[in-house]
């Protein structure tokens, strides 16, 4: 979804009818629904062979959130995991923020795809005719599983968790609902005109790779999405490959590549293709030189103007990998922290329950913006 795109939904709930429609999705949907957070809740569900509509595609790309919760049945219907592949292709991209719950099931099982998940999986590669699409279920789901999420066996009271889930939902929201508005975007404007100097898209002399590093990781990675969010309509091909420290994980580094492939956009995409073209690839959280050599094998072969943005924690990386222009992220300043709680404050006429509630808005802009919080602690 680029920067332009509304919003229609808070929340997309994806679930297993079977499992859980009539008891834990009901009460989170009355929840939801009752905190005046818009909910997208699909009470249909398609048989086998049938695809998803365009309508369903474009409530996931309209929605802030995709709380996926996955139960004892979720992985042996397709239809929900051919949704929940589209819900990670937008999480990839960074267009959407998944939430899942683990309902009944131990994430450890779906990470591994061991026990049920193992048996269910032997039925859809008996059953299925294509079995790359039954790849890309495997892999949407141990990313899934790589989220940390709520998990219904560590709490013996459903009404609590749905409260719970419930409570988290509209505090991200708040938090998404201040940054989403471009005049509390605090010193965005300074960040972008500090790398657009760096980028300098107006160039088609060859391969420029820039550097961001931030000691948050929400920071670096909120304003990796932002960036590429504004400049990707610059390019004929591109990609947010989001996370690769949690992509490359006990993986070959060859996987990188594949993941490039599947979540590159473009009208002609091919490697041979790609060598033609101008191409923005943003690598965000890259913790390993390893990494970067396995990525650079798809990025030396990019077209002229095409432009590399590495995020990551570690400094010495841009020094070992030989990359100069390197932007460093600024802390936010107090002072705007305090014109937040100015603006917010004194809207509220219970003074007390009003600076908590600035806190934790000015608290969370600052981590994910700037990495300014989390940063001072790391």
């Amino acid at each position: 979804m680029s920067s332009a795109t509304a919003t229609k939904y808070d929340v997309f709930l994806s679930f297993r009818g079977l499992d859980t429609r009539r008891n834990f999705i009901s009460f989170l949907y009355k929840e939801l629904v009752r905190r005046n957070i818009r909910t997208f809740k699909d009470d249909k569900e398609l048989e086998n062979g049938r695809r998803i509509s365009p309508e369903l595609k474009r409530a996931i790309e309209e929605s802030k959130f995709a709380v996926v919760v996955v139960s004892v049945n979720y992985a042996a219907s397709p239809w929900c995991l051919d949704e929940l592949v589209k819900i990670m292709d937008f999480e990839n991209k960074g267009s959407i923020t998944v939430m899942p719950i683990f309902y009944g099931v131990d994430p450890c099982h779906l990470r591994r795809q061991s026990g049920d998940v193992a048996e269910q999986f032997k039925k859809h590669e008996a059953r299925e005719e294509d079995l790359d699409k039954v790849a890309s279920w495997r892999r949407a789901l141990t990313s899934l599983a790589s989220i940390s999420g709520d998990c219904s066996l560590k709490c013996e009271d459903e009404s609590k968790l749905v409260d719970e889930i419930a409570d988290k939902i509209s505090k991200k929201l708040m938090v998404v609902t201040t940054i989403s508005n471009g005049s509390n975007l605090v010193g965005i404007d300074t960040h972008m005109k500090a790398l657009n100097r760096k980028l300098d898209l107006n160039s088609n002399k060859g391969l420029r790779v820039v550097g961001i590093w931030a000691r948050g990781y929400n920071g670096r990675s909120a304003l990796a999405k932002y960036v590429y969010q504004e400049i990707c309509q610059h390019f004929e091909s591109h990609c947010f490959l989001g996370s690769v420290k949690r992509i490359s994980h006990g993986r070959h580094l060859s996987h990188l590549h594949e993941e490039f492939l599947i979540r590159i956009q473009g009208e002609y995409v091919s490697k041979q293709n790609l060598k033609n073209q101008k191409v923005l690839l943003v690598a965000d959280d890259v913790n390993k030189l390893e990494q970067l050599d396995a990525l650079a094998e798809d990025f030396n072969s990019f077209g002229p103007g095409s432009v590399v943005i590495i995020t990551t924690q570690d400094k010495q990386l841009f020094v070992s990998a030989g990359i100069k222009l390197v932007y460093e992220v600024e802390l936010l300043r107090f002072q705007k922290v305090c014109e937040l709680i100015r603006t917010f404050a004194f809207k509220k006429r219970d003074i007390s329950a009003a600076l908590q509630l600035v806190y934790y808005r000015a608290t969370n802009l600052a981590t994910k913006w700037f990495g300014c919080i989390s940063g001072r602690s790391s």
